[in-house]
């Protein structure tokens, strides 16, 4: 038997909950273009996404330690996987739509430069006089515009709600991005941003604790992470591999299943009835229940203070500094050293955007290689 698009788009509409979005239902794409015959237009989104070569560039970007520092830490590429993964459990769960839930997660963060959140602010106090940088911006610039695949257009044609998507992650809506009406973006948005932030906080604190800046005995001070041990029969002060990797899962299937029954009380409690309505809700819907939020803020307090403080983390974002004002500065100056293609953006961009692009599209190991050349 053979699903063809039009079958997978009856299906949807007859499995997905009444406040998830339908494929058949999508505003459709800025450029008219053939549809698969064996796929919906959100599956063609994500898989137009994992093939960009910005995607594959997220595999040597840093989430908290630098891709050099181990071979099993996570990576802003892992990361990005967990936070689909994360996603879809969720969207499953809630009858969202998971080729659209998927489709943002995996985007989500394309627009982040190298060296993390550091490297996002360093690049936008850089750009201040010239518009500035925000890295969902920067992934709708990327999708839109810079990401040249086909002969028809700049980007990728993305469907407007990906697109929405990924402009509402974190925020009402990126600069760049024109809603049809303002709003709180899809269901299916809502729950990737929520799942980024279990995710980062979870994985976070499983890195901290395999690298040694953080020590077992510390989480104690978190009484989410010292309940969830007392249940597991976990000694903290003593707390094995194993131990470790327990814990890490049950935090996530905590704050999962607390995301996940927490939305459905919210969205049948309001009588949210359609993904208009989730759009035009004066809030988000999408979100932890009272306890598990008050739980999950103070481990990222926790985390903030012992981990994203530590010095030796602070040492790599003094070095991402170092080598992003270096190169920013050096190319801007003497443009004539970029790579012929970043010079031909100058005249359409502007010098400042155009080299903004190039250092925002580095990966870390091309930064420091990039600044090891013009400062041996």
């Amino acid at each position: 038997m053979l699903f063809p698009r039009e079958k997978l788009l009856e299906l949807e509409a007859t499995r997905l909950a009444p406040y998830a979005q339908k494929a058949r239902d999508t505003r459709g794409r800025q450029h008219p273009e053939p549809e698969s015959p064996y796929r919906t237009p959100y599956q063609k989104d994500r898989d137009r996404i994992l093939h960009t070569t910005a995607f594959r560039r997220l595999e040597y970007k840093t989430q908290v330690f630098p891709n050099w520092a181990g071979d099993y830490y996570r990576t802003r590429l892992t990361h990005t996987l967990e936070v689909a993964q994360v996603s879809r459990s969720i969207a499953r769960a809630l009858g969202l739509n998971e080729d659209l839930t998927e489709a943002i997660a995996l985007s989500h963060d394309l627009g982040h430069p190298p060296f993390g959140h550091t490297g996002e602010r360093i690049l936008n106090a850089l750009m201040q006089d010239h518009g500035g940088f925000e890295h969902n911006a920067q992934a709708l610039r990327l999708l839109t515009h810079l990401e040249e695949r086909y002969p028809g257009f700049k980007g990728l044609n993305l469907t407007y709600e990906v697109l929405e998507g990924i402009a509402t992650h974190e925020a009402a809506y990126a600069p760049g991005f024109k809603p049809d009406y303002p709003g709180q973006g899809t269901l299916e948005a809502q729950v990737v941003d929520l799942s980024d932030a279990i995710a980062y906080a979870a994985h976070d604190l499983d890195d901290g604790l395999r690298s040694g800046l953080l020590r077992p005995e510390e989480l104690a001070e978190v009484p989410l992470l010292r309940a969830l041990a007392q249940e597991e029969g976990l000694e903290l002060s003593r707390l094995t591999e194993l131990g470790r990797r327990v814990l890490i899962r049950q935090l996530l299937g905590y704050l999962i299943a607390e995301a996940t029954e927490a939305t459905h009380r919210r969205v049948e409690g309001r009588r949210v009835r359609s993904a208009e309505e989730v759009r035009r809700h004066p809030e988000r819907l999408a979100a932890l229940s009272p306890e598990a939020e008050r739980a999950h803020r103070e481990l990222q307090a926790f985390l903030r203070e012992r981990l994203y403080q530590h010095p030796e983390v602070l040492r790599e974002r003094r070095k991402a500094e170092m080598v992003l004002e270096g190169l920013f500065a050096t190319y801007v100056g003497h443009p004539e050293i970029l790579p012929k293609e970043v010079q031909g953006r100058i005249p359409e961009e502007g010098l400042e955007r155009a080299v903004c692009d190039y250092l925002a599209g580095m990966t870390d190991r091309f930064a420091l290689e990039a600044y090891r050349r013009l400062f041996p």
